[in-house]
């Protein structure tokens, strides 16, 4: 698909997006008007009868665009993640024929980080469905062995790996620069309680996790982490 046509495409989408959306609040109000003015007490004033379906309307109108809304909301996100990879690509100028096997090395080498960095933004879904914090490409470092890191905060990053297996099951754990064992992370949450007890300058106990696979990446996720900070 060209760029013309991803244009597009993101344009039709985000129109439908807006559209639905002005279409919820619209739907919305019809009902609360109609539910305001059908259900109005007989005993009341004429100025309360207009109030009351006012009210009524502006309610129903906020409650079905908020639920809408969540509805929405990963279309946007999608929308956004598109939006944001066709600019990367506009600015991303055409990589050269190799003239020779080192450059094609070298070519291979950078494209292999760069899947890494991808592989880890689309997989972090698994532990943050929220609003795309570990979801951001650009902040993931990819390596050739398609290991890759987020940096959280100074001395605490987040590393990511592929299991080799059946499933090829994406694995993240925390690293810290202070020689703290490496945490198994399945949830967003777990790096808020770390950090929280890191401010604190309280241990955090890490998480639950096999302590057989936890003892065998220990050494390899140390050594990777001294280098990072080489």
């Amino acid at each position: 698909m060209n760029r013309a046509v991803r244009h597009a495409t993101l344009a039709v989408a985000d129109a439908a997006t807006e559209g639905l959306d002005m279409a919820t609040v619209v739907i919305g109000g019809a009902i609360g008007a109609w539910a305001g003015y059908t259900y109005y007490p007989d005993t009341w004033s004429g100025d309360w009868h207009l109030a009351l379906t006012g009210a009524a309307a502006v309610i129903a109108a906020v409650a079905v665009n908020s639920m809408a809304g969540l509805i929405l909301a990963p279309l946007r996100r999608l929308l956004n993640k598109a939006r944001a990879q066709l600019a990367r690509t506009a600015t991303r100028t055409a990589v050269a024929v190799p003239a020779t096997l080192g450059e094609g090395l070298a070519q291979v080498a950078a494209a292999t980080e760069a899947d890494a960095a991808s592989r880890a933004s689309s997989a972090a879904w698994r532990i943050d469905k929220g609003d795309n914090f570990l979801q951001d490409e650009a902040r993931w470092n990819g390596y050739e062995n398609g290991e890759a890191t987020f940096f959280i905060a100074p001395g605490v990053q987040l590393h990511y790996r592929s299991e080799k297996n059946q499933n090829s099951e994406p694995r993240f754990t925390l690293l810290t620069s202070d020689g703290d064992q490496p945490v198994p992370i399945t949830n967003v949450e777990q790096i808020r309680h770390q950090l929280a007890a890191r401010a604190a300058g309280l241990p955090a106990a890490p998480a639950t996790a096999d302590s057989e696979d936890r003892d065998k990446d220990t050494g390899e996720l140390a050594a990777l982490l001294k280098a990072l900070d080489a």
